[in-house]
């Protein structure tokens, strides 16, 4: 019998109208574009504007683009999967609402948090539905509104960050050889102390003292966070290559977690890949969380063909990190 996997047939992406420039920051932070863009590689971000908009909103905006390119009818979704590190509410899931406001009425839905590794941890999640043969369509989406997160009176990290939501729909494969075949996933939560969000859960519910310390912000300590993700996504990186017999020359993509150009760099020179083989968007959306890498595949998508192998690795909040080999299984249309 052969093996059923999970394929990619369908991507697409949604990031907000407005575009929040180097320039701009200038006006609210000491900054400037020089700094901004030689320590991260980030000219502008989108940021998600409007009462009462969330990730949800974004979410529901790249699902609805996914079904109608893909021809798929919302009635026939079995499960949602949405990463987020942004939730529109602690409770109800942000994918219960995505799935309400596509009209999937028939799927199960639930949101997974692993910071900026989501994207990973959910597509490997929603791979094993596929591979038992239990479900033959499943929608992961990443979706992050981190403006609202953001303390843009901290210019370590109000420069980094960007809104906008990203999903694949993943349905089985018998095709030898494509689909996701290996991932890698790892945590460590020992990494608290280094990017948290000091209050409003549990711990430290929201309280006039944790709003006025402003603790419901980002906190990262950056030089840090660098070299434990420099490190930790390039090892991850290089042991699926070495797991599935993989070379430089066998991969035509890297997929990086778009969180710094340098980590990126330093990930694909360890893999040995060249920059013409990185996808790189994070000069136009900065850090979008749990979106970043079906945006990037949203945006290279027309450069995909059939049969090309893709390595994923990312890193985020937790700590988390992960890298996934994955064959593409379909040539873009026109």
């Amino acid at each position: 019998m052969t093996a059923i996997k999970a394929a990619i047939t369908g991507v697409h992406g949604y990031v907000p109208d407005y575009v929040l420039t180097n320039a701009e920051l200038e006006t609210m932070v000491e900054t400037n574009d020089e700094w901004i863009t030689s320590r991260t590689g980030i000219k502008e971000r989108r940021i998600l504007k409007g009462e009462g908009m969330g990730s949800s909103h974004m979410g529901a905006k790249a699902v609805e683009g996914l079904l109608k390119k893909t021809n798929t009818d919302p009635l026939d979704v079995e499960l949602i999967i949405c990463c987020t590190t942004t939730p529109d509410f602690v409770f109800p899931a942000t994918a219960n609402l995505i799935g309400d406001m596509v009209g999937a009425k028939n799927a199960f839905s639930y949101d997974v948090q692993a910071a900026c590794s989501g994207f990973l941890f959910s597509m490997s999640t929603a791979a094993q539905f596929i591979e038992t043969g239990r479900y033959k369509k499943v929608v992961v989406v990443g979706s992050d509104k981190m403006s609202a997160i953001v303390d843009y009176q901290d210019r370590s990290t109000c420069i980094i960050f960007g809104d906008g939501a990203g999903a694949v729909l993943l349905e089985p494969t018998t095709e030898p050889g494509y689909g996701l075949q290996d991932f890698v996933l790892r945590s460590d939560g020992s990494g608290i102390e280094y990017l948290v969000q000091k209050a409003g859960g549990s711990r430290r519910p929201p309280s006039i003292e944790t709003v006025t310390n402003r603790e419901h912000f980002i906190h990262q300590e950056g030089a840090a966070v660098f070299k434990f993700a420099v490190k930790n996504m390039a090892d991850v990186a290089a042991e699926v290559m070495e797991r599935n017999r993989l070379t430089a020359a066998d991969i035509a993509w890297l997929c990086p977690h778009q969180a710094n150009k340098r980590i990126i760099d330093a990930t694909a020179q360890r893999m040995g890949v060249g920059e013409e083989k990185v996808m790189i968007n994070i000069h136009k959306y900065g850090n979008t969380t749990d979106a970043t890498l079906p945006l990037a595949l949203w945006d290279y998508e027309r450069q995909l063909k059939k049969g090309d192998n893709i390595i994923f690795a990312a890193f985020g909040g937790g700590f988390t990190w992960g890298s996934a080999y994955l064959k593409w299984a379909y040539d873009a249309p026109n």
